[in-house]
């Protein structure tokens, strides 16, 4: 095996990241009719899948270095397999569903986290002239992957019926049996930041790296708040079918992402990233302004998917911007990024899941009623998104004032 070989295994690495973080929330819907879960259970599997993920960053950015990297992708792969598989299986055999609901995200979320560790520094280590742009055309693929769980699972929906999606999960399972068995061969690098590194403890004191990380929570927020939710909140919130709604939303939003991804992957030696990042956030905004507030579905269904354009730079630009300002920080700084990102992640959709619960329990009434005759539920996911635009409003901030210093650095 050659390169081309780690290359493809990495790339089907982050489809497979993309079908555990995006295939439950495609079935959340048919969670809450076959399992009676509520819109807060829901929220709060959305947040054990990242919690786990943020768990799982926090110890790879301690133990990375001391086990075979190959071990690890490897096992990324099998975890990830296996809680796929457990979405279907779990549910029955557990004490409840819930639970066993709970198990599968977990299993799923160990493998994703891994991938998300370990897979941008060995794409990082290999040969080539613009590391930024193979960054982000790698992370291109976990939209590819967003768009094909969507598009494939409305496909398989319309093809066999709701009632079979329990077949769904242990097709998706395949994926990650593939890149697993190219790990097992691949030729893998190391970075060369993990040759002498820098401390943890001095790492995560930087001022330079703390403003990073603030700024990759942010990123995490501003993705997955609108990503998590885009399923439910077109089919809910705007009372489309679940065909459109999987179409128009999730798909959508991934295929514009994607587009973000490949045009830097391309252009990126060109662009000035805290410059980019600042656009992208302010675009953001308005996005999901668009999103919450418009009474129009499709108006609303477009501020989904530009959405996903705003925020397709925001995860691996801060990768690279990273990588570029701290190269001694090695694997354990992608770790700890991923950690900081995987926060973000767990607190949009949360907040998002918190405030439509408030909303549907007539808890704030007074905000319910800007919404005019929508019910409860459509009225509490529109004010959810609108709580979650502060996230890209503080990415805005944060790389603005970072451009500010980068270019009186660059001067």
């Amino acid at each position: 095996m050659t390169v081309k070989h780690t290359r493809v295994a990495c790339y089907i690495s982050f489809i497979v990241q993309a079908i555990v973080n995006n295939l439950a929330p495609l079935l959340f819907v048919t969670f809450q009719r076959a399992y009676a879960i509520t819109l807060e259970q829901i929220g709060a599997i959305i947040a054990l899948n990242f919690i786990t993920q943020m768990v799982v960053d926090a110890l790879a950015a301690k133990f990375a270095r001391r086990v075979s990297t190959r071990v690890l992708t490897v096992g990324s792969q099998a975890c990830s397999s296996l809680g796929l598989i457990g979405l279907s299986v779990f549910p029955r055999i557990f004490p409840t569903p819930y639970s066993g609901l709970c198990a599968a995200m977990t299993m799923s979320a160990v493998g994703g986290g891994l991938i998300e560790v370990l897979i941008s520094p060995i794409i990082e280590s290999l040969p080539s002239e613009n590391k930024a742009g193979s960054m982000s055309f790698l992370h291109s693929f976990y939209c590819w992957g967003q768009a094909g769980v969507a598009l494939f699972s409305t496909i398989f929906f319309r093809a066999f019926g709701r009632d079979a999606w329990i077949a769904l999960p242990f097709l998706w399972a395949i994926v990650p049996m593939i890149s697993g068995s190219l790990f097992i061969k691949a030729p893998l690098f190391a970075l060369p930041g993990d040759a002498h590194p820098i401390s943890i403890r001095k790492l995560i004191t930087n001022r330079l790296f703390i403003q990073l990380f603030i700024m990759m929570i942010a990123s995490g927020a501003s993705e997955i708040a609108m990503s998590q939710w885009s399923s439910l909140f077109a089919e809910t919130g705007l009372g489309v079918s679940k065909t459109v709604g999987d179409l128009l939303g999730p798909c959508a939003f991934a295929l514009a992402m994607g587009v973000a991804r490949a045009y830097f992957g391309v252009r990126g030696s060109n662009i000035k990233l805290p410059t980019a990042l600042a656009l992208s956030a302010m675009l953001a905004v308005v996005c999901y302004l668009a999103a919450s507030l418009s009474r129009n579905p499709l108006a609303a269904l477009l501020g989904c998917a530009g959405c996903g354009m705003a925020v397709g730079l925001m995860w691996p630009g801060m990768l690279s911007l990273s990588a570029s300002k701290i190269p001694e920080g090695g694997t354990a700084l992608f770790a700890i990024l991923a950690l900081g990102g995987d926060t973000g992640c767990t607190l949009g959709p949360l907040l998002v899941g918190r405030v439509a619960g408030a909303v549907g329990r007539g808890a704030l009434p007074r905000i319910a009623g800007w919404f005019g005759d929508m019910s409860a539920d459509q009225a509490g996911l529109k004010i959810g998104l609108l709580a979650a635009v502060l996230f890209p409003i503080a990415l805005a901030i944060f790389a603005w004032r970072m451009r500010n210093t980068y270019n009186q650095t660059s001067n």
